[in-house]
Order: C-alpha cells, then structure tokens, then sequence
C-alpha cells in the first residue's frame, strides 16, 4: 500500500507501470487518473491545501479498509497539493486484487473518498475571481453507497 501527498507532478502511465510489475498474483489493476477540469472556460488554477501528516494518515487508513474489505494485494494513491493548472493530473487510485469485481470496486470507494472526505481545500481561481468549492449532494451520495 502506498500513499503519496506532494506538489510535484506525476506520470500516470509511469506510476500505473511500476504498480503492475511483476505482479503475477492478480488478475486484475484497476486506476483512475483525475485532472483538473475547467469551469466554464474561465479557470485559471485550482488551489488545493492540507494538513500535511493529519491528510496522509487519514488516507491510509481509508485505504487499509479498502485493501481489508475486498481483499486487495495492492493499492496505491497519489493526491497532489499545491496551485494546479488547467488538465494537470490531481490524483491517482490504483488497485490490484485477484479478481476485476473487487478490483474496480475499491477504485470506485476510494475515490469517493478523496472526493468527498480527505481532508483537503480546494479552492478554484477564475477571471472572475476565487472561490472555495464546496461539498455537493451528489458527492455524499456516492460515498453514502458504501
């Protein structure tokens, strides 16, 4: 299990690569690589913000009861922090398990859980002006599933 909180970019295909070498007791590896979307043509960066330590902690334990309740061999998440441009990668979940059923199922929890529950900020910054975003319905509905 590896959890990752940085400024730093990351090379998707890279990381989803060194995940899967050698991996030969999985039938499956699920990821899921989100970016930052644009708002209405109008984002100019999107600021995210976290306690470092307090962030990293409550990750992994999300990620232990994932890799607990669908009997993961593996999972790795990458979340960045820091200002963020326009189609640059914010996040990474990725799973591996014996069969694709649990594999995709735990992606799917997991990022719920980034989505709506780790303890980030996130701020966009438009030509209009910065805003924080807040918690959508939708986003604790997802997570309510689980």
């Amino acid at each position: 299990m590896t959890v990752r909180v940085q400024p730093e970019p990351f090379d998707a295909g890279a990381e989803l690569n060194g995940f899967a070498q050698g991996r030969s007791d999985v039938g499956a590896i699920v990821s899921f690589t989100g970016v930052v979307r644009d708002v209405d043509g109008g984002l100019r960066e999107m600021q995210i913000e976290h306690y470092p330590g307090m962030t990293e902690a409550a990750i992994a334990g999300i990620v232990a009861q994932a890799c607990e309740r669908w009997s993961l061999a593996d999972a790795l998440v990458i979340h960045r922090h820091g200002p963020l441009a326009v189609g640059a990668p914010i996040m990474m979940v990725a799973t591996a398990a014996a069969h694709r059923v649990a594999a995709f199922e735990a992606a799917d929890f997991l990022m719920d859980y980034l989505k709506s529950r780790a303890p980030f900020w996130k701020k966009e910054v438009t030509v209009n002006g910065a805003e924080w975003v807040a918690a959508k319905d939708a986003d604790e509905d997802a997570l309510n599933r689980w």
